[in-house]
């Protein structure tokens, strides 16, 4: 004969939402939340510039698709609104790597990648965008 037992199960307030609040708690700034990549929704975010122009809007689907192919969980501002909008949106949810696909990646090759904890935005070509995004993804906040 098997020996029944009844299961209690108790919470202790430190679940999935507390954890993302400590995290937001933590790491904020005047533009929004900065999520440490573990805890982020979205690894990255790809901006398209102009949803008006058919080669960026190609240009940044495609990217859209060898990021998750790559294993990069990925979200893409395809809104028809200001890059300034799209920028601000961004930074406000705190996705930890942003990806600018607009006439630089049409003229010249590159993207324009920014880390959400820092300033500094760099210009990235075109092949080096997915080993880029995960090696900001590996260093996480500095």
């Amino acid at each position: 004969m098997e020996n029944k037992k009844e299961m209690i199960m108790g919470c202790y307030g430190i679940g999935a939402g507390r954890t993302a609040a400590a995290a937001i708690e933590q790491n904020f700034d005047d533009r929004g939340i900065i999520f440490p990549p573990a805890l982020a929704p979205f690894d990255a975010v790809i901006v398209i510039a102009k949803m008006r122009d058919e080669n960026i809007k190609k240009a940044g689907f495609e990217l859209y698709e060898k990021m998750k192919a790559a294993g990069i969980d990925v979200l893409v501002d395809d809104r028809d609104a200001s890059f300034g909008a799209k920028a601000a949106d961004a930074d406000l949810i705190g996705v930890p790597v942003r990806v600018v696909v607009g006439d630089k990646w049409i003229n010249d090759g590159v993207a324009e990648v920014k880390a959400r904890w820092n300033s500094d935005m760099n210009l990235v070509k075109k092949d080096d965008v997915i080993s880029t995004t995960k090696s900001i993804l590996e260093k996480g906040i500095n």
